[in-house]
């Protein structure tokens, strides 16, 4: 199984852009589902493949209804939508207070998420737009069935250190305790920095440091480009070779380590809709798609 869940714990770090960028060139079949109980921003911002507005509809909200008389994984694409440029997404909530109709059946999704990759039928990975999270957030049930957590972060000192203290934090929640930086305990907790590329590497040794010595259990598994013109690419608000946009292509380096690492534990790669699936195409295996550049 493979269940990726991305969230930030304060600030606009653009976990939506992330998600967005992660999943046009993931390696295999994905599903991006926007979990953030506070709302979606795609169903504003994209256009649907075919060609008018997304259904704001059919995504979370529909999914209700349906998980609780219980939720099989291939149900799921009942409600999914593709939008233009292919790439399949599972639309959000349209606001903060329609999230009271999705109390308790954040683990019933966990888990069908978490099982979509075992699917005899339509089988792919999920990547979950968590959004911002804190202690009591429910998108924070979805993270035990989770295969990574990945926390994002931009490098102010103080977004590290919050960085930091809520990756201690969801150790203690997720694994009991505080970890070493080799805990192999799951869901494994990562995080990604959004960094200048010139300044990356330097960073990724001074927040591991920190991660290791607050032990955290976390560690940097990759940064993403901060590159707003590439962000507006993805969001189909700038014309532009968006595969040759930092943003992807810091993308790219992100899943390829992801998959270097973590791979082998997560199920046998699957073909998506439109044949084999990898991370080399214009922009990945969907394109150019037409997204929000987030939060």
């Amino acid at each position: 199984m493979a269940l990726i869940a991305l969230a930030a714990d304060k600030g606009s770090p653009g976990v939506t852009t992330a998600a967005v960028a992660l999943s046009a060139v993931w390696p295999r079949r994905v599903l991006l589902a926007e979990t953030d109980p506070a709302g979606g921003d795609l169903v504003y911002r994209s256009a649907a493949a075919h060609g008018g507005p997304l259904n704001p509809n059919t995504g979370m909200l529909s999914i209700a209804a349906t998980a609780r008389r219980g939720l099989v994984p291939d149900q799921l694409w009942d409600h999914v939508q593709p939008l233009s440029g292919g790439l399949e997404v599972l639309v959000g909530l349209g606001m903060a207070e329609q999230a009271a109709g999705l109390a308790g059946l954040w683990p019933t999704l966990g888990r069908a998420f978490a099982h979509l990759a075992d699917s005899p039928n339509a089988p792919a990975d999920v990547i979950a737009d968590c959004g911002r999270i804190s202690g009591d957030t429910p998108a924070v049930e979805l993270f035990p069935h989770a295969a990574l957590v990945l926390l994002l972060s931009r490098t102010e000192p103080e977004a590290i250190a919050r960085v930091r203290d809520r990756a201690a934090a969801l150790s203690a929640k997720l694994h009991g305790g505080p970890r070493g930086a080799g805990s192999l305990a799951t869901p494994l907790i990562g995080v990604v920095l959004i960094a200048d590329p010139g300044d990356s590497a330097k960073l990724v040794h001074q927040v591991n440091d920190m991660l290791v010595a607050a032990q955290t259990g976390a560690h940097v598994v990759g940064t993403l480009a901060d590159d707003p013109a590439g962000a507006e690419q993805l969001a189909g608000r700038r014309r532009g070779r968006l595969d040759k946009s930092l943003l992807i292509r810091s993308a790219r380096k992100v899943t390829a380590d992801l998959y270097q690492q973590y791979g082998a534990a997560w199920s046998v790669p699957a073909e998506g809709p439109h044949g084999s699936q990898g991370p080399h195409g214009s922009a990945g295996p969907h394109g150019q798609p037409a997204a929000g550049a987030g939060r």
